[in-house]
């Protein structure tokens, strides 16, 4: 497993990183436990997870996600090998059942890591990242910026907050997550001003369905070393081709859940299956030919992978032995031309 340099530290992180969103809602802990073994066993030393998972968010089942990984470390003793990294929930009147409300002020933050920290079970978190921003922007399938008058918990609470747990040592660094260019940027700009770190780190969607973040932020990542944690690079395992013709196989997430929608559509379709054509021209799997898409982009520091079964793991493992050509960047390339970013 190759590794790559997070933003501008020391830390070398495994270039798939294992996502966990599922556990505790379509996985159980026992499962959780033997994809945790099988992701450090193939070479993954970088684990992402979050306060409100698993998904769909839902007060019953808040935390479990945490608590499946750090029942795994206490077990294991494998902590000083990994880097774990997780998330601060944004505001939002769909997540009221996170402290009656969650935002991004000092009190707020210090409330999250606490129980992230009792959860996972360890005393330092790696990588600390902000779910999502406080001020009204576009993300979570908002490809366009309308302005709204009214503004979130201000940047510099919420960075002095982090920067109090950085000198404490709770957290090693911290990220951002659906974050824009111009968000990115100030947050930079802000941290020099105040003399603390920088982000090291911007998780994003990214994927052959969605590739907005080259708009902007790509240059961002290069220039600024705050490379890209790419999530949903399956655009919520669409592009493995199993929805295709209209099919819904038992126990997927879109059969499930009715609300993940963002990947679905006609133009959606119609882009998947030509990538799963090239996909079969080339020898490997839709799934492969997405996940390799990915890795080879020289801006991702880590590709997000997750699964609901070990043989869909094992295949996104092997997606770090594929290495995509020319001609097939170009066939990949000439299906973007003519549909280009269908789902935002």
């Amino acid at each position: 497993m190759r590794k790559n340099q997070l933003g501008n530290t020391d830390i070398q992180v495994s270039e798939l990183c294992l996502g966990t969103m599922t556990w505790g809602e379509q996985n159980s802990e026992a499962e959780a436990h033997r994809q945790l073994d099988m992701a450090v066993d193939a070479g993954i030393n970088f684990i992402d997870t979050a306060e409100m998972y698993p998904v769909p968010p839902k007060a019953e089942t808040q935390g479990r996600t945490e608590s499946c990984l750090g029942s795994w470390l206490s077990a294991g003793g494998r902590r000083d090998k990994l880097i774990i990294a997780t998330k601060v929930t944004g505001p939002g009147d769909w997540m009221t059942h996170i402290r009656n409300g969650p935002d991004l002020s000092a009190g707020h933050i210090d409330q999250a890591l606490v129980g992230s920290l009792e959860r996972l079970r360890t005393d330092y978190i790696d990588l600390y990242q902000l779910h999502w921003p406080s001020r009204p922007t576009n993300f979570f399938g908002r490809l366009g910026y309308e302005h709204e008058a009214r503004e979130g918990v201000p940047l510099e609470e919420t960075l002095l907050a982090l920067n109090k747990h950085l000198q404490a040592g709770t957290i090693r660094h911290y990220g951002l997550s659906n974050e824009t260019a111009w968000g990115t940027m100030k947050v930079i700009a802000l941290a020099d001003q105040l003399g603390m770190p920088r982000p090291v780190s911007i998780q994003n969607p990214y994927n052959l369905l969605n590739r907005s973040y080259e708009v902007g932020l790509a240059e961002v990542s290069h220039r600024e070393q705050c490379g890209l944690l790419a999530y949903s690079p399956l655009a919520f395992g669409v592009l493995s081709g199993k929805y295709l013709k209209n099919r819904r196989p038992e126990k997927a997430r879109l059969t499930l859940f009715s609300r993940f929608s963002r990947y679905t559509g006609d133009l959606a379709e119609q882009a998947t299956a030509a990538y799963a054509g090239i996909a079969e021209s080339a020898g490997i799997s839709p799934a492969q030919l997405a996940l390799a898409f990915v890795n080879q982009r020289s801006f991702v520091t880590s590709n997000i992978i997750g699964a609901t079964t070990e043989a869909q793991l094992q295949e996104n493992l092997s997606s770090v032995d594929v290495r995509l050509s020319s001609d097939v960047m170009e066939a990949v390339e000439q299906v973007h031309r003519a549909i280009s970013n269908p789902c935002p």
